[in-house]
């Protein structure tokens, strides 16, 4: 049994015993069984009525090749850029957008967090709300365009549902 496989029958196994997971994460294939996963991912805004707002998520990269994700995007009104944040000379900190994308190597997983490398969601012009379940696609170098289903969480505090290793 393939992985694909194996996952789609733990899935349908949990949904037929009635089981509640609170935390699934959304999975990825890139072209087979072997490709991206990408944990936890949700989004927000600052407030309900902001034209912008965030994506978080841990991306790990099982497709045995580094890659690298160099764009996404979403059919909400607006853009989506890959950004972080660096502190300046004087200790502010600063948003920009990340040129050239961001190399994940094999085997290797990737933290889009609150004050690190984030999916920021430009020019929006309807309000994120609570629930709501957004595709975003992810398009990546070598893997070429990948989905996955981004619940908004507009209640998220910074920590919660982080994953420590």
């Amino acid at each position: 049994m393939n992985r694909r496989s194996l996952i789609l029958s733990a899935v349908a196994a949990i949904a037929l015993s009635g089981a509640v997971l609170t935390t699934v994460p959304s999975v990825v294939m890139a072209g087979d069984a072997d490709g991206f996963v990408a944990h936890d991912p949700y989004l927000r805004s600052s407030t309900p009525s902001s034209k912008s707002g965030a994506a978080f998520l841990e991306l790990t990269n099982n497709s045995g090749q580094d890659d690298r994700l160099v764009g996404a995007r979403s059919p909400l009104e607006g853009m989506i850029e890959l950004h972080t944040h660096e502190q300046d000379a004087n200790g502010v900190m600063r948003m920009r957008e990340i040129e050239g994308g961001v190399v994940i190597p094999a085997g290797e997983t990737h933290k889009f967090m609150r004050g690190g490398d984030h999916l920021m969601f430009m020019g929006m012009t309807a309000p994120l709300e609570q629930g709501q379940e957004i595709a975003v696609t992810l398009i990546f170098e070598k893997a070429g365009e990948v989905e996955i289903i981004v619940p908004v969480d507009q209640d998220r505090k910074p920590d919660h549902g982080s994953m420590s290793n």
